[in-house]
C-alpha cells in the first residue's frame, strides 16, 4: 500500500474505526539525561497467541548502510498485563523474542544515546535528539497498527517538542503506522520556533542553538527564500501530510554535522560553538534537504520502496536522488540571492575536479557508484580501502551530471532546461508517488527532448562513465573552465610533512608520478629532488623550479630500508571555473536565465 494512501486513511483510523485498531503505545523519559540515557516503555496489546518478535532497526530512512542500533539498548525486561515477568530469548543481536504473554506485553529498556546527527540519537541536558529507528524498538507483524508516543519532558530544562508526527494531546503524538513513525525524527529542547504559511501550508523552523531573535529572524528569511525558489523548480509545493513541513535544526557543540531528509521534515545538525553567530550555519544543507521533499521522498526510486529496516538498502538511482539534489543545492542559493553568481560559479570546480580527475570512472559508472552506498554512507569499517582510486561520491558525480544535463538542454536555445525536466518527473512520479526506475527517467527525458538525446545521455554518462564536454557546456553560459596552474609541476598525490618526514595524505593516486614510482602510504619520504624534507615546509615550493616532464629522485624509507625512486613530474591537473567577463551577449543571456 502506498504511503500516501495510508496517510489518507489517517483521520479515519482515529475516528470511525479508531477503536478497531489497537495502537502501539510508547513512553519515553529522560531522568538520567545527564548521562545520556533514556528510559523507554512500549505497550503491545491485543497480540496474537504466538511469540512476539521485538527488534531494533539496523538502518534508518535516507541512510543506506547498516547501523546496529541494538548495541545501545540494555536493561531489557518484558511483562504481561498482570505485571508478571516474561521470558526473553535472543535469536540474533537485533531481536528479543517474548513468549508466554497473555495478549499484552510491556517492553522496557534503557537507551544510551550520544550522537546528535541524522542517523543516531542524543540525550543530554541540552536536548533529546531522537532519530526514531535509533531510539524505539518495534514488533514484527504489527507495522500496520497506528502508533502513539508520549514524551515525559524535562520541564526544568524548558523543553518543547518539534516533529512531523501529528499532535494528539499534551505531550502525546501519533503516526498512522509504524513505517511513518520510523520516518519521523524528534527534536526536544528549548527551541526557537518560526512559522510562515505558503500556499495554505505551514513551513516551520524549530531551531536549537543560542541565538538572538534578530539572528533567528534573518536565518528564517533565508530558509523561506530557499523554499520559494525550490517551489519554482517544481511549480508547486508537495502536499505535506497534516499541512506542515518542519526544519528540525540543531546547531550545538555536542552535535555532529549532518542532514537527513524525511517525508515532512528534515534533521539538520552542526557542531557550532556556543559563541559563534548563527549567520548562515548549514544553510547549504537546508537547501539540499528541502529539495528532497520532492526528489527522493515523493519522486521515489523503486529500489528504496519500501525501505528495509533490517538490511542494507542498495539503489542504482542515487546519482539522481542525491546527486541531482546536490546540483540544485548551490544553484538554489544563487537564485535565492544567498550566494552571488561569482561564488556559485567558482564553487563548481570542486565537483568537476573530483569527477574529471578521478580514476574511479575506470571502475564504476554513476549507477555502480550508487550501489556503493551501503559501504560509504556513514558505514563503519576498520580495514583500509582503496576508495581514493575507485570511488566518486554519487552526490558529487550526480551533481556534475545534473550540471551537464542542465547546460546541454539550455544550449539548445529552445527553452529547454533541467527545471522543466524535473517538473515533468514530478508530475509523472512525484504527485502520483509511483516509484521510478532509471529507465523511467530515460523515458521521461526522451519525452521532454527526444528519444535519441535521452538514449545518448544515459548510454554514455549514466550506464557508462564517459565525460560530457564540460569546457564547451560551461562556455555556452559564459563560464570559463581552465587549468588552475598551467605549466606547474606536480607529483599527483598530496604529501604532508611531519617532523621532517613526508607521508602520503591518501593512497597513491592511480596514474600519478608517485603511484608510477611505486611509493605507498606506509613509506616515509626523506628527500625530494635531493632536498631533505627536514628543511622543507611546502612541497609545492620545492617543485617550483621544475616543469612537467622533469625527472627527480625521491628517497624514502620502507620497513627500515632506504630506497630511491625516479619520478617523472606531471602537470598539475587541477581546474578552476570562473565567470567569463568577455562572454558574448548570447552566452551572458543564457547565464542569466540559468542562475536567475
Amino acid at each position: 500500500m502506498k504511503r500516501v494512501f495510508v496517510l489518507l486513511l489517517f483521520a479515519v483510523m482515529f475516528s470511525a474505526v479508531g477503536l478497531a485498531q489497537t495502537p502501539v503505545r510508547y513512553e519515553i523519559s529522560f531522568d538520567n539525561a545527564l548521562h545520556h540515557e533514556a528510559n523507554v516503555i512500549v505497550h503491545f496489546d491485543d497480540l496474537e497467541n504466538k511469540v512476539l518478535e521485538v527488534r531494533m532497526s539496523r538502518t534508518s530512512p535516507g541512510r543506506y548502510a547498516l547501523h546496529e542500533f541494538a548495541k545501545n539498548v540494555y536493561g531489557v525486561k518484558a511483562y504481561d498485563s498482570k505485571g508478571q515477568l516474561l521470558q526473553i530469548t535472543r535469536p540474533n543481536p537485533h531481536q528479543w523474542n517474548i513468549s508466554g504473554h497473555d495478549g499484552s506485553v510491556r517492553f522496557e529498556y534503557t537507551l544510551y544515546a550520544n550522537r546528535g546527527d541524522g542517523t543516531y540519537s542524543q540525550v543530554d541536558e541540552t536536548h533529546a535528539h531522537l532519530n526514531i529507528p535509533a531510539t524505539f524498538a518495534w514488533a514484527r507483524h504489527y507495522g500496520h497498527r497506528p502508533v502513539e508516543v508520549t514524551f515525559d519532558l524535562r520541564e526544568d530544562l524548558g523543553w518543547k517538542v518539534a516533529t512531523q508526527l501529528k499532535h494528539l494531546k499534551g505531550n502525546t503524538y501519533t503516526a498512522p503506522d509504524w513505517y511513518y513513525f520510523m520516518d519521523s525524527p524528534v527534536e526536544i529542547a528549548d527551541l526557537h520556533i518560526r512559522e510562515e504559511m505558503m500556499d495554505g501550508q505551514n513551513i516551520r523552523l524549530a531551531l536549537h542553538t543560542p541565538a538572538t531573535k534578530r539572528e533567528v529572524d534573518d536565518y528564517f528569511e533565508k530558509v523561506m527564500a530557499i523554499v520559494a525558489e525550490q517551489k519554482k523548480v517544481f511549480g508547486e509545493l508537495p502536499e505535506f501530510d497534516f499541512g506542515e513541513y518542519t526544519f528540525l535544526s540543531c546547531y550545538m557543540p555536542n552535535a555532529s554535522g549532518d542532514g537527513m531528509e524525511h517525508r515532512n521534515s528534515t534533521i539538520v545538525t552542526n557542531s557550532k560553538s556556543l559563541d559563534r553567530p548563527l549567520g548562515e550555519t548549514s544553510i547549504g544543507t537546508i537547501s539540499h534537504e528541502f529539495f528532497h521533499a520532492w526528489n527522493v521522498e515523493r519522486i521515489r526510486p523503486a529500489s528504496l520502496e519500501p525501505f528495509d529496516f533490517e538490511e542494507a538498502n542498495m539503489s542504482g538511482e542515487l546519482w539522481f536522488a542525491e546527486g541531482f539534489t546536490s546540483y540544485y543545492t548551490g544553484l538554489i542559493l544563487a537564485r535565492a540571492g544567498i550566494r552571488i553568481p561569482e561564488q556559485y560559479v567558482e564553487g563548481l570546480d570542486g565537483g568537476l575536479n573530483r569527477v574529471i580527475n578521478s580514476s574511479g570512472r575506470e571502475f564504476y559508472s554513476p549507477v555502480e557508484m550508487s550501489y556503493q552506498a551501503p559501504f560509504v554512507d556513514a558505514a563503519r569499517s576498520v580495514d583500509p580501502v582503496n576508495r581514493d582510486n575507485t570511488f566518486i561520491s554519487y552526490y558529487t558525480y550526480g551533481s556534475v551530471l545534473g550540471l551537464a544535463l542542465d547546460l546541454s538542454l539550455r544550449s539548445m536555445d529552445n527553452g529547454k532546461n533541467l527545471d522543466d525536466f524535473m517538473k515533468l518527473v514530478w508530475q509523472k512520479y512525484g504527485i502520483t508517488e509511483i516509484p521510478y526506475t532509471i529507465r523511467d527517467l530515460e523515458t521521461v527525458l526522451g519525452e521532454y527532448v527526444n528519444e535519441y538525446f535521452a538514449e545518448q545521455f544515459f548510454d554514455n554518462f549514466i550506464f557508462d562513465s564517459k565525460l560530457p564536454d564540460y569546457e564547451k557546456l560551461l562556455a555556452n553560459v559564459g563560464v570559463t573552465m581552465e587549468l588552475m596552474s598551467p605549466g606547474e609541476a606536480a607529483l599527483g598525490t598530496e604529501i604532508r610533512i611531519e617532523d621532517g618526514v613526508g607521508k602520503l595524505r591518501s593512497n597513491a593516486i592511480k596514474g600519478s608520478p608517485v603511484y608510477e614510482a611505486g611509493i605507498e602510504t606506509e613509506d616515509e619520504i626523506l628527500s625530494i629532488a635531493g632536498m631533505d624534507l627536514s628543511s622543507v615546509n611546502d612541497i609545492d615550493e620545492l617543485l617550483g623550479k621544475y616543469v612537467p616532464g622533469d625527472s627527480i629522485t625521491i628517497t624514502f624509507r620502507r620497513w627500515g630500508k632506504n630506497l630511491e625512486a625516479k619520478v617523472i613530474l606531471t602537470e598539475n591537473n587541477r581546474i578552476r571555473t570562473h565567470l567569463n567577463t568577455a562572454a558574448t551577449e548570447v552566452e551572458s543571456d543564457r547565464r542569466r536565465r540559468w542562475l536567475n
